[in-house]
């Protein structure tokens, strides 16, 4: 098996880790994302690069594979789980990282995402993984994107050297707590394995100067959780991303739809609709760069999110419909509580009418407003908004 026929197989399943896709969410400063795409890559070799958008908004070809598809795990949703019979494919460190650089040097990948099935225990695996980073930054001078995932049970000292080698770094949590976890993964330890290096990461992030970092600054930091796996609420999604985002600076959370895998031990399970991992996306957008919290989600008395419309359009329906916000006196905060308006264009709001007060809603669409969204729950000088009634 040559190398590229062992990297497709690598990456066959890397659907399943979202990482910088622009298909898993929305370009910062816009509205919440809207649905997820398909991709078609042109090439045979691109079947394991997808369109990426960086921390930076940055758009690359990213590489997204394992270094090994080994796997001692039984991690009930995976297809890497150990015992299931598939072929399976490894790359040595230096081997991976010549054949990266071949794919960079013509153009069909701009970084990678690398992650690893775990053979011979988490710090082994890292280890691996590390030695990857290390040979493509000092050995082939590779200065592009590299996001490292950081393996169940590494060490501090792990996480350091991955700090300073990565852009970014990301621990799959997979579950949003201890009980949720065991029934996905039951022989992995929520706190000590998986939450234990995202709190390492912000404390280095925290006691360390940041020119220690790879070029110059610490990398950002995500996690992945498997949406329905484990039958959670959103309640228990959305709870530990906020936590996360506050006490770990979380950059972003990954949500990944339930969708049962042939030869495992959730095969029988019903796939979890892909809305719901779209609308976990608006919420923890919301939660994170729009100024609302957990108490503004509305949750059904299960703790779900209503898939028939976005969380911050319910919100506006039950809070703004009836006391709808003036354009030219709300403050930043609440002018981004409105549909349709986000946190550049609020700021675009503040901007111009600090010399020009806003008239109509014609004034309002030329700064990029989402007129539509937005008229029901704004006045414009103390009147509704002029909005289009619906025929249906």
């Amino acid at each position: 098996m040559d190398s590229i026929q062992r990297l497709q197989l690598l990456s066959e399943q890397m659907e399943l880790e979202p990482a910088e896709e622009t298909r898993a969410g929305h370009k910062a400063g816009s509205e919440p994302g809207t649905p997820p795409a398909c991709i078609t890559p042109k090439q045979q070799e691109a079947v394991f690069v997808h369109p990426a958008q960086l921390p930076n908004g940055q758009s690359i070809k990213l590489l997204k594979t394992l270094l090994t598809s080994a796997c001692e795990q039984d991690c009930f949703y995976c297809p890497f789980r150990t015992g299931r019979d598939f072929r399976r494919a490894t790359f040595k460190p230096a081997e991976f990282a010549g054949v990266f650089m071949e794919l960079n040097r013509r153009g069909v990948a701009e970084g990678t995402f690398l992650s690893s099935g775990i053979a011979g225990g988490g710090i082994r695996t890292q280890d691996q993984l590390l030695d990857t980073a290390d040979i493509l930054r000092h050995k082939l001078s590779f200065r592009g994107y590299i996001h490292l995932k950081i393996m169940p049970g590494a060490e501090k000292a792990q996480v350091e050297r991955a700090m300073q080698l990565a852009d970014r770094v990301s621990v799959n949590l997979e579950a949003p707590n201890t009980n949720r976890l065991a029934r996905l993964a039951p022989h992995k330890q929520f706190m000590d394995e998986l939450l234990q290096p995202l709190r390492w990461v912000e404390e280095i992030r925290n006691s360390q100067p940041a020119y220690k970092g790879w070029n110059g600054r610490w990398p950002s930091s995500t996690t992945q959780f498997v949406v329905g796996g484990a039958d959670e609420s959103d309640l228990e999604l959305l709870t530990t991303t906020a936590w996360l985002n506050k006490n770990v600076r979380l950059k972003r959370a990954y949500f990944s739809a339930f969708n049962p895998i042939i030869d495992t031990p959730l095969e029988n399970k019903t796939a979890t609709d892909p809305l719901r991992e779209h609308r976990l996306y608006q919420a923890s957008f919301l939660l994170r760069d729009y100024g609302f919290d957990l108490e503004d989600m509305p949750f059904t008395s299960e703790g779900f999110l209503p898939l028939h419309s976005d969380p911050k359009l319910a919100w506006a329906q039950l809070n703004l419909k009836d006391k709808p916000i003036e354009i030219n006196r709300a403050d930043r905060q609440t002018l981004m509580r409105v549909p349709g308006i986000g946190p550049k264009t609020a700021e675009a709001i503040l901007r111009i009418r600090r010399v020009n007060a806003f008239k109509d809603t014609s004034s309002l669409q030329k700064v990029g407003i989402q007129v539509p969204r937005a008229a029901p729950y704004i006045l414009i000088n103390g009147r509704r908004a002029a909005q289009q009634l619906s025929l249906f």
